[in-house]
């Protein structure tokens, strides 16, 4: 069997034979709306090199070349061409990113006919894609776009000055229109200044007021597939102000463990707390805020799941999130958070988390991409039962000086979240360690004697 070197992505889409008509030309649009890419014709799904009927390979390059230029608006013109992969043909059809967007196929319109890549799929483009596509033709992001209801004063000023002043740079002057504009905080248009979406979501106390769904949802769910939540929260306010609630929120939700190095004692999670921030950093960044839906994030048992809205911004294939290639969608918002700390390189982020997780014994996190969204999973250590010596040691701990202890006893000792505490005393009882006394407030628990 001759095998095709690389996989479909994407970027790249095999077909045994010639699609349907509309069908290849669904994959041009596609290709065409985003980075490009490449149809090879004569290969199977499974990447074997069937080939093409050499005789024919003329009629259909020619053929090829009619149908997408003529059927496609604005026109598309691939570049077309035959290759020969050991004793077989194969035909190449290759399409340039294009500058006009959106693309599409003219018998359908661009509302039901324009077309982007998810992952190896082509798939019809939503309203907000299309919105997001005509604006990538000005070379510009949503959050650089105005909103025409916010005039510049709907800023805080303040909030302003002191990111500039704890840039490295400094910062001791006057806050100026020019300042605000060449960070995109304003947007002068139609004989009028406007502020933002990046300004609106990054420098006022309440974004949601312009943006009801720009928030994050927290939750804690029992067990590893379970929907009942233990605790849920909703974090609002700007997005720095997110960052900082949400990743509390989540480091008060993950075991705790402590060592001491040279006399200090170092704290340390059952996920690695760079990799919460990169993932968290990720989904603000990265996360499309034309769609009216709110970021998400579930913590279970045994791992941590990041929902964004929207797609990848750029030709990204999840198997190869380590690179160190990265697109940014938001480029005002991801300016401003790698000038206020928040980023330290772009395109490390993935790999940071790869490291970080791998340093810690942990799987790879693990990247879905849906329709419309993107969801990132760090997986947690697993517990120890509670019949093994790290629970024997924590009743040794916990007993030594009383007789019977209460869950605040546990939070306090190590430092860990009420919820977590109730769990581990939960699996010592069940494990016929310890003994539940009272019940709601008055809860205790005593040791089982052998």
């Amino acid at each position: 069997m001759v095998l095709f070197p690389d996989s479909e992505s994407s970027c790249l889409e095999f077909k045994r034979t010639i699609p349907a008509h509309d069908q290849i030309l669904k994959t041009a649009v596609g290709f065409c709306n985003q980075h490009g890419g490449r149809i090879i014709i004569g290969v199977s799904d499974n990447r074997e090199v069937t080939g093409i009927d050499e005789q024919k390979a003329s009629d259909l390059l020619e053929y090829l070349h009619k149908t997408i230029y003529e059927s496609c608006s604005p026109p598309i013109v691939p570049d077309i061409y035959s290759q020969r992969i050991e004793d077989r043909l194969v035909l190449v059809v290759s399409i340039s990113p294009g500058s006009q967007k959106p693309y599409f196929v003219r018998s359908a319109g661009v509302q039901q006919g324009t077309y982007i890549r998810l992952g190896r799929s082509t798939v019809r483009a939503d309203p907000e894609t299309i919105a997001d596509l005509q604006r990538q033709a000005r070379g510009i992001s949503f959050d650089m776009t105005p909103v025409f209801a916010a005039p510049p004063d709907a800023l805080d000023k303040q909030q302003v000055k002191t990111f500039l002043e704890n840039r490295p740079v400094g910062f001791k002057g006057i806050l100026t229109r020019q300042i605000l504009s060449a960070y995109h905080l304003v947007v002068e248009e139609q004989s009028g200044t406007y502020a933002s979406v990046a300004g609106l979501l990054l420098f006022t106390p309440d974004p949601q007021h312009w943006f009801p769904e720009s928030m994050i949802v927290c939750s804690r769910f029992s067990g590893v597939s379970g929907r009942e939540a233990v605790a849920t929260k909703d974090f609002t306010g700007s997005l720095l102000r997110q960052y900082g609630d949400t990743y509390d929120f989540i480091l008060s939700h993950l075991d705790r463990s402590f060592t001491v190095r040279d006399k200090k004692r170092i704290e340390s999670f059952d996920v690695p707390a760079v990799a919460v921030r990169e993932a968290l950093v990720n989904m603000i960044a990265h996360r499309n805020y034309a769609i009216a839906g709110p970021g998400k994030i579930a913590i279970y048992d045994d791992r941590i799941e990041f929902f964004s809205p929207g797609v990848f911004p750029g030709p990204i294939d999840t198997a190869n999130l380590g690179s160190g290639i990265t697109y940014i969608r938001n480029t005002a918002i991801a300016r401003v958070l790698r000038e206020a700390g928040y980023i330290e390189k772009l395109g490390t982020g993935f790999l940071t988390m790869i490291e970080s997780c791998a340093a810690a014994g942990l799987p790879d996190p693990t990247v879905v991409e849906g329709t419309n969204f993107v969801k990132c999973i760090l997986y947690r250590q697993k517990r120890h039962s509670p019949a093994d010596e790290s629970g024997r040691e924590m009743i040794r701990t916990l007993f030594c000086a009383d007789r019977e202890i209460g869950v605040s006893d546990v939070v306090r000792t190590y430092g860990i979240s009420r919820a977590t505490a109730v769990r581990r005393l939960s699996g010592l009882q069940k494990n016929g360690l310890v003994k539940r006394i009272g019940a709601g407030a008055a809860t205790r628990y005593v040791r089982n004697r052998p």
